[in-house]
């Protein structure tokens, strides 16, 4: 593996440094090279590929509005016996902390990026090709992604539709619970979700969604810091909701109220928010239930009736 490694770097030193780690997902180790630190992710699995792409994808995507810092993204090289690694910028990182505000206001402008983009294209009256050479960004006025990403170790797919609660039900809800309903053919599940998906398109009335660049799994453990800034990484990005964000974030701790306030200041709740920060919070439930078992069963449940009432 390390042959290879050194071969598609194009480099003569390779030296593995500090302890090599993992995630449930991928295992992962540091190297010094000739050009300098990289991190590479190892995951064995036929669909590493795939996985990998998606990931170099979402980072070249957010890194490209200069925003928010992310890895640089390397290279994805596959593995003979199957597999693949992803290599990308080692940074030193420690847990978020002090700047947790500065996130959430690099993540609310993330999120109003894309509608950047479409006021300043109206502001230039709509001139088809005008400004488009300044940018590398053009307006996207639909909501998915230009490849498929993954959630875990899930693959997500992005095909692009202009409505989005018919994205969110179809592409997110709906492929999470067919895989429940192929793994468990849970009845209780399967009867709540007929009640609950013809009522999500009303959760979502009189709600302007402009598409907006997301994270896409921007849970606490997929972001810190380094002296210089707050970094987030491991994306599963799409054009969606920017409300889809919070859920995760809000779920599972490690994001101070500084984060939350800061974000909320530059992209107030609109109505209806509580309820749909639910309704985002059980993909998530669903997602876990899929990835580490039936543990998640009673919370998914409990959340389809509290979202039914």
């Amino acid at each position: 593996m390390e042959e290879i490694l050194k071969r598609e770097l194009k480099t003569s030193v390779l030296k593995a440094f500090g302890s090599s780690g993992g995630g449930y997902i991928s295992q992962g180790q540091a190297y010094e090279t000739d050009s300098g630190r990289v991190f590479v992710k190892i995951n064995h699995k036929p669909q590493a590929r795939k996985m990998f792409q998606g990931e170099m994808a979402s980072l070249e995507s957010i890194q490209k509005t200069n925003i928010v810092r992310v890895p640089q993204p390397i290279k994805v090289i596959d593995l003979p016996g199957g597999g693949a690694m992803f290599v990308m910028e080692y940074l030193k990182m420690k847990h978020l902390n002090k700047y947790s505000s500065k996130l959430g206001k690099q993540i609310a402008e993330l999120h109003l990026y894309n509608q950047s983009l479409r006021d300043k294209l109206r502001k230039e009256g709509n001139t088809v090709g005008k400004g488009a050479s300044h940018s590398e960004f053009q307006y996207v006025d639909k909501f998915g992604f230009h490849v498929a990403t993954c959630c875990g170790y899930i693959q997500q797919v992005n095909e692009w539709q202009s409505d989005w609660p018919s994205f969110f039900i179809r592409h997110r809800l709906q492929a999470q619970l067919d895989l429940i309903e192929k793994d468990y053919g849970d009845r209780e599940a399967r009867e709540l979700w007929s009640q609950l998906k013809i009522k999500i398109p009303e959760m979502f009335r009189d709600v302007e969604i402009v598409p907006a660049l997301l994270h896409g799994d921007m849970w606490a453990g997929n972001v810190a810091e380094d002296d210089s800034g707050p970094i987030i990484f491991d994306p599963a990005s799409f054009y969606g909701h920017s409300e889809f964000e919070l859920a995760i974030a809000g779920m599972f701790g490690g994001f101070s109220s500084s984060f939350f306030s800061a974000y909320h200041s530059e992209i107030p709740k609109a109505p209806g928010f509580e309820k749909r920060n639910k309704l985002y919070q059980l993909f998530n439930y669903i997602n876990h239930w899929n990835h580490f078992g039936t543990g998640y069963r009673g919370s998914t449940l409990n959340l389809m009736r509290k979202l039914l009432k």
